[in-house]
């Protein structure tokens, strides 16, 4: 795990979810490594309550009947569709559920308008093919054909983005749950084994881009995600995923619980701006994501060890902030300027300590932008 930059979370968790297979004896649907009150404890963790020797950290954050209807969904022969806004944790969720159904969350294809009907069925070796033919041998399952012939559970990442035709051919995937190979006389036929199952996501401001024909929708459960809301989960959130980017980097830093807290007020503030705005040339480009406040942490704790002080400060936070949000110019530019002067500023004079340093980072970012 140590030689790969990310390892995939049944590398990651290994340890852990070979303790809990070890100790499962609830029923499993198919060929599942783990029973569905397994799967969602490995997910959510573990409560004293649960009754176990050790404990099982949470690794998503989110309402617990969005990973139950989840997971059911899975267990039956339909399709999950997890659909959200950008940074909702849908693809982390995915991969969490393969991981502890299958063992295997590799088997991705990624979603875009190149992606071709081959990319989710077969494609060839066109040198083994000249040398001998065409055969199984010379073919290149797809990871979704791979999915099948392994009866795991295969991933579609942002499936509207790709056409009509790729969603046509996963509808008779989903349907028939087999894939005909006419080049071959013999062997020709890959019948998906019990426990396949496919996990797709889709962002929900995609929408319009290739809109899910009905047909696809009836072979999807949908579960929303909504963005996360809840300041204490959001802050769960961002401690998480930020002790995995120290431990990372191998980085000892303590993330100050004042320059946490005023990263989640900002990012509040932005949203309620937002929610408010009268047109769209009056809200930031950014969907001001739970995933976007941990790349703005990310990139200011970055900065801190190599350029500063090695400790956290407020003023890097409001320029990793401020460098991160702008997308556009002027209208981003604009709209941050004003949220410094009529929000940050009256509430440093009110606060004074790190609100102070906060406002000044983030006028200083702003005019070396303008």
């Amino acid at each position: 795990m140590n030689d790969v930059l990310r390892a995939p979370a049944e590398t990651k968790y290994a340890e852990e979810l070979d303790w809990l297979e070890s100790i499962d004896d609830a029923p499993k649907p198919f060929a599942w490594r783990l029973s569905p009150k397994m799967v969602r404890l490995f997910i959510l963790g573990s409560e004293r309550a649960d009754g176990l020797d050790r404990k099982i950290d949470q690794k998503w954050f989110g309402d617990r009947n969005f990973v139950e209807r989840s997971i059911v969904t899975l267990a039956s022969d339909r399709g999950l569709l997890l659909i959200g806004d950008p940074g909702t944790g849908k693809s982390w969720l995915a991969e969490l559920l393969s991981a502890a159904i299958s063992r295997n969350s590799t088997l991705v294809v990624q979603g875009t308008a190149g992606t071709t009907e081959d990319h989710i069925k077969y494609s060839w070796n066109i040198s083994m093919v000249i040398a001998k033919g065409q055969s199984r041998e010379s073919m290149i399952a797809s990871p979704i054909m791979t999915a099948m012939e392994q009866g795991v559970i295969g991933r579609f990442e942002e499936l509207t983005r790709s056409t009509s035709d790729v969603q046509d051919a996963l509808i008779s995937i989903l349907s028939e749950k087999y894939v005909s190979i006419p080049e071959l006389d013999e062997d020709n036929v890959v019948f998906a084994q019990p426990g396949f199952s496919i996990i797709a996501t889709a962002n929900s401001r995609d929408r319009g881009v290739n809109d899910l024909s009905s047909a696809l929708k009836r072979r999807f459960n949908f579960v929303r995600i909504p963005v996360v809301s809840n300041k204490r989960s959001e802050a769960e959130i961002v401690r998480f995923r930020t002790a995995e980017l120290l431990r990372r980097h191998q980085i000892e830093l303590e993330l100050p619980p004042t320059l946490l807290d005023i990263l989640l007020q900002s990012f509040a503030d932005l949203r309620s701006a937002a929610a408010a705005a009268g047109s769209d040339d009056d809200k930031l480009e950014s969907a001001l994501s739970t995933a976007e406040q941990i790349g703005v942490l990310e990139d200011a704790i970055l900065h801190s060890q190599f350029f500063g002080e090695r400790a956290l400060r407020a003023e890097t936070l409001a320029g990793s902030l401020v460098g991160s949000l702008v997308r556009r110019a002027p209208e981003d530019l604009a709209i941050l300027n004003k949220y410094w002067h009529g929000v940050v500023e009256p509430r440093s004079r009110e606060k004074g300590g790190e609100w102070s340093e906060f406002l000044a980072g983030g006028k200083d970012a702003i005019a070396r932008l303008s």
